[in-house]
């Protein structure tokens, strides 16, 4: 079994070998954020990068963050003692993407780093997608399930020394090696990332109009 140490510097690593600047945990009191007395998640010291306000020297990043969640939306006081995974203070890992890569290739990395770094047993592990709700008319996350399953059918292949028989050789690359052939990068990524979540809350929206039609 793991330790706490080994853990945090295998999933820091990790990333690294992917092209992640590791980046250091901010302070637990934000700096120049009036909207939260601790720092409760990894991407608040990220929250002006994500909207446009400062740029950085790189574009995808990973950290182990402290954090404190004993207010608020994210409050777990009630919950401590009385479960054994609430706490108030905690270490949270992320990997995080600036306009770079989406959830294609975050999918792939987390499901090599569980099942190939840390060995966890695939039949044990089970993936959650968003099924949609038919009665407002909202579609489910087929997309999110397509990436897992080709997450899935890649390690499969390095295992059996097969291509996956449903997908084109270019997928089959390592996960390093993913933005460079799927996903441009930088801003021309984020804009087509934007016009995904665009379209995709445009469909949503001709859905619901649809459903309450009829």
């Amino acid at each position: 079994m793991f330790t706490t140490n080994q853990i945090r510097q295998q999933f820091l690593e990790y990333f690294e070998k992917n092209s992640h600047r590791r980046v250091a945990s901010s302070s637990l009191v934000p700096a120049g954020d009036p909207t939260l007395l601790f720092t409760n998640a990894g991407m608040n010291q990220f929250k002006d990068v994500f909207l446009g306000r400062e740029p950085r020297d790189y574009i995808r990043a990973t950290t182990s963050q402290k954090c404190v969640r004993a207010g608020g939306k994210h409050n777990d006081l009630e919950n401590v003692g009385r479960t054994a995974r609430h706490h108030t203070f905690f270490e949270m890992l992320g990997n995080f993407s600036f306009g770079d890569y989406f959830k294609r290739e975050a999918i792939r990395w987390a499901w090599e780093l569980l099942t190939e770094v840390w060995k966890l047993d695939k039949t044990r592990l089970h993936a959650t997608v968003f099924e949609g709700d038919p009665s407002a008319g909202v579609a489910g996350h087929e997309a999110a399930a397509e990436k897992v399953r080709l997450a899935g059918d890649l390690q499969a292949a390095k295992e059996t020394g097969q291509a996956p028989e449903h997908h084109s050789p270019d997928r089959n690359a390592s996960p390093s090696d993913v933005a460079k052939q799927e996903k441009p990068s930088g801003k021309a990524a984020l804009t087509e990332d934007l016009k995904a979540v665009k379209e995709s809350a445009k469909e949503t929206d001709q859905s619901r109009d649809t459903s309450r039609s009829r």
